[in-house]
């Protein structure tokens, strides 16, 4: 039986994205944001919502660049804390320990301990209500040399990242085995 909800910003599961970005003095800051994802293949780009009052959203305006990092499993502390606190109160990489690196195709950090780091040119902000879009332009990619795959892309089973569920208890949630194969599991009904 299905039943009616009313609308609401509901997914089953949210990417866990850390974004990270300068102010205007250089210091460098990051936030866990939820509501983004890829967003075009050519240009690469990928989206983030955040809401004014986030001392990220003033730096993305300001430096036109950010980071989104992804964080594995044995950093569920830290990506939670930093989506906890404001960078305006806390320095969130000292207190986190965390480590920020510039990133050498934007005026960003990223996180040096987490698998995989996104470096973004600002390509559009989009207000759109209480949360303003930023679309960021890939414009370089950092990965540890041990989540790559054979074919020399980031391999989701080695760099063990989490979701956000939207369930009652408001928790991270871990990606099990795969449960089929892209453009490969459809054949079976393809081919009836």
């Amino acid at each position: 039986m299905k039943v009616s909800l009313p609308p609401q910003t509901l997914m089953l599961t949210y990417p866990i994205l850390i974004v990270g970005s300068y102010d205007a003095g250089g210091k460098p800051n990051i936030m866990t944001a939820a509501w983004g994802g890829i967003a075009c293949s050519q240009p690469p780009c990928i989206s983030v919502s955040l809401r004014e009052a986030t001392l990220t959203y003033h730096n993305i305006c300001a430096s036109g660049a950010f980071t989104v990092n992804f964080a594995s499993e044995k950093y569920v502390r830290e990506a939670d804390f930093v989506g906890m606190v404001s960078g305006r109160d806390t320095d969130k990489f000292n207190v986190a320990q965390l480590t920020p690196v510039k990133s050498k195709q934007v005026n960003a950090p990223f996180v040096d301990e987490f698998p995989l780091s996104l470096e973004c040119k600002l390509f559009k902000k989009i207000p759109l209500g209480s949360h303003t879009m930023f679309v960021g332009e890939i414009m370089g990619i950092v990965s540890d040399q041990n989540i790559l795959g054979q074919n020399g892309a980031p391999d989701v089973g080695k760099a063990h990242p989490f979701v956000w569920g939207s369930s009652p208890k408001m928790g991270y949630y871990s990606l099990g085995e795969p449960v089929g194969f892209g453009f490969s599991s459809g054949k079976e009904i393809q081919h009836q």
